[in-house]
């Protein structure tokens, strides 16, 4: 019977056994600030590894750094003591949609995330501030604990609603005007990495104030080799309040998580024209040189690429560049090029019929290669270009769902669409975004869904900032940033299925919401060695008092690595409520006086995970049996325990 840990991964421990398994000889035993023993690294062994490679102290090097860049890296790693709490009566077809709308601190949300979604989302989009001198940062305050900072900065309002007080407005005056915002960004990219999958990748939209610097900081954190592209939006207008030039467009940062891996999405050609004819094949066609032209076209760039191919008069033909030249007595010289094709790819074309010799002036056979005119539905491709120029802002979208828009400056639906395009984001795949401010990312997958019939989840993550008393958002009614996104889902999805009609047959627009709070369990949990020995035997459960089975049910899906938009079924067995997940595959009784009877049915249904709470079993019979229970029916299949 394992005991759940209930808290996000631990980064820097994970780390450690990675170190051990390599380097078994570089990792000591010693005890910790607690006086219990743990295993460290002993960098002086791992240096001796690495002598041929490791920089001396002192040494000169490339790097980027800044104020608290450290501290910054470390609190990525940090585990955090946090939970996600549904919240039923805020979301939408909550027991049957796959997306996600949580609310709470993004870096904190994200380390929640990170073993139940590690290597899951296949791409992220986020608008983060820009660092204008307007703007608010997170502040994630370096020097207090986080429960310090909390109660010293008021950081939610009553009504648990984020307040302004704990971010600050980040002018040029500040000495740290830079530091401030890396140290923001820092930590939420490092660990939002380990959500890609590995052909995933990331869109990061910024402006001049930081593009330069968020550069640098993904190229350290995803590798200045997965750097794919910075994407130019020229939005609508220019701003005629800037300093020296009207600035027309912003930047979006493109990365991905290991790029061999990743393949770019293209988009469908449009107005080619095909004014060949093939008898035989009984289609239009274009051609193209089968040789490589243009840079890297010549034998020396691949020399694999260079050989024979046989013309119609049975004469060998090489890949060959020609170029006139008096000085020569043919007028022409040959230079030795390359193919764009390897032997046996070229083979199948040549034996498709899709090679056409043509001789040029000098009499020389030149093989082409026939471009057919697709067929419906096998429509040709071009890759997406770096410039977006016919896309507008958010505002007119807002507009139609709102009438006035709650909003400022949001992105178009469609700006995002194309995102998704381009990272080529299958039908099945994850997006995330972890500063999704009106949920236009949310619009844009529902949209895309409506438009290929796919089934892409969303998961938003928006932190509960309060809106300005005199905005427009607060006059209709919106008391923060959250409640904006939620009912701009909800309204776009109604929009999104009546434009799709019978399309919409299964389209997914609803949403859950889950919100940040406290771990459900008692600080008895993690340290129960901190208290007296006489107190923990009046301490008769170790849950907190308000919270609820389904609160608890989403902490164990978590611990578990079971995906939060996972189906849930509520069953009665033996006389008690179990929560089923995902078919049975995880079953999970919260309720009191449990006995052996309810542990074997439920072992019945033969889950891969079988929870129960210490203080739900009727008996110290039951905890005692409970893996004796279990075994009997782990012949047809293995079933894991775990107890709270």
């Amino acid at each position: 019977m394992d005991k759940l840990k209930m808290q996000s991964r631990d980064v820097v421990g994970g780390n450690v056994e990675k170190i051990a398994a390599l380097f078994p000889h570089c990792v000591a035993e010693r005890l910790n600030k607690d006086g219990k023993p743990e295993l460290a690294i002993d960098f002086d062994k791992l240096r001796a590894e690495l002598s041929n490679d490791a920089l001396e102290d002192g040494e000169e090097r490339y790097q980027f750094t800044w104020p608290d860049k450290r501290v910054a890296s470390r609190l990525a790693n940090e585990p955090v003591n946090l939970t996600l709490r549904p919240c039923r009566e805020e979301s939408v077809d909550f027991d049957t949609t796959e997306n996600l709308y949580i609310e709470g601190d993004n870096l904190d949300v994200l380390k929640v995330l990170r073993e139940t979604y590690l290597g899951r989302v296949k791409m992220i989009y986020i608008d983060p501030p820009y660092n204008t001198g307007n703007d608010f940062v997170y502040n994630d305050d370096f020097a207090q604990g986080k429960e310090d900072f909390e109660q010293n900065s008021g950081l939610f309002d009553a009504e648990g609603n984020q307040t302004i007080d704990p971010m600050q407005r980040n002018t040029e005056a500040n000495g740290r005007f830079h530091t401030d915002w890396l140290n923001m960004i820092y930590p939420r990219l490092k660990v939002a990495r380990d959500l890609l999958s590995e052909d995933g990748v990331i869109f990061i939209s910024i402006d001049d104030n930081e593009v330069e610097n968020l550069k640098k900081v993904c190229c350290e954190i995803f590798g200045e080799r997965n750097f794919v592209s910075i994407i130019n939006w020229k939005g609508r207008g220019g701003r005629q309040d800037s300093k020296y030039y009207a600035v027309l467009h912003e930047y979006i940062l493109c990365f991905a998580k290991n790029i061999p891996q990743f393949s770019a999405g293209e988009e469908i050609k449009e107005g080619d024209i095909y004014p060949k004819y093939d008898e035989v094949a009984k289609r239009n066609y274009k051609t193209q040189l089968l040789r490589k032209w243009g840079s890297n076209s010549l034998r020396e760039n691949r020399p694999n690429l260079y050989y024979s191919i046989t013309a119609p008069d049975g004469t060998e033909v090489f890949p060959t560049i020609y170029s006139e030249s008096k000085d020569s007595a043919l007028g022409f010289v040959r230079i030795q090029g390359r193919w764009r094709h390897g032997a046996s790819t070229l083979g199948k074309i040549i034996a498709d019929g899709r090679v056409e010799f043509l001789k040029n002036k000098w009499g020389e056979w030149v093989p082409y290669e026939k471009i057919f005119e697709p067929r419906p539905g096998e429509e040709n491709t071009k890759k997406f270009t770096t410039w977006v120029d016919d896309i507008s802002n958010g505002t007119d979208t807002l507009k139609k769902l709102f009438g006035t828009p709650p909003f400022d400056y949001a992105k178009s639906p469609e700006l995002v669409s194309l995102f998704l395009r381009m990272a080529d984001v299958d039908s099945d795949d994850v997006v995330l975004d972890f500063f999704s401010g009106s949920a236009t990312t949310a619009h844009a997958v529902m949209k895309l869904n409506a438009e290929d019939g796919g089934h892409r989840k969303f998961i938003m993550v928006q932190l509960p900032e309060v809106t300005d008393e005199k905005s427009e958002a607060r006059k209709a009614g919106y008391a923060n940033i959250c409640e904006i996104g939620k009912e701009r889902i909800r309204r776009a999805g109604k929009k999104v299925k009546e434009e799709a009609g019978q399309a919409a047959d299964g389209l997914d627009t609803g949403f859950r919401v889950l919100k940040l709070d406290s771990s459900n369990m008692e600080d008895v949990f993690y340290t129960p060695d901190k208290f007296e020995p006489s107190l923990l035997d009046s301490l008769v459960d170790n849950i907190k008092a308000d919270r609820s089975g389904e609160d608890l049910l989403f902490q164990v899906m978590l611990d578990l690595g079971i995906e939060l938009s996972a189906k849930i079924e509520r069953k009665e067995i033996a006389g008690k409520e179990v929560f089923s997940v995902d078919d049975d595959y995880l079953l999970a009784c919260f309720d009191t006086d449990v006995n052996e009877t309810t542990i074997e049915e439920m072992a019945k249904l033969l889950p891969t995970h079988l929870v129960i709470r210490d203080a739900s079993a009727a008996n110290d019979n039951v905890l005692d049996n409970f893996d004796q229970i279990i075994e009997s029916y782990s012949n047809e299949k293995k079933i894991t325990t775990h107890v709270l």
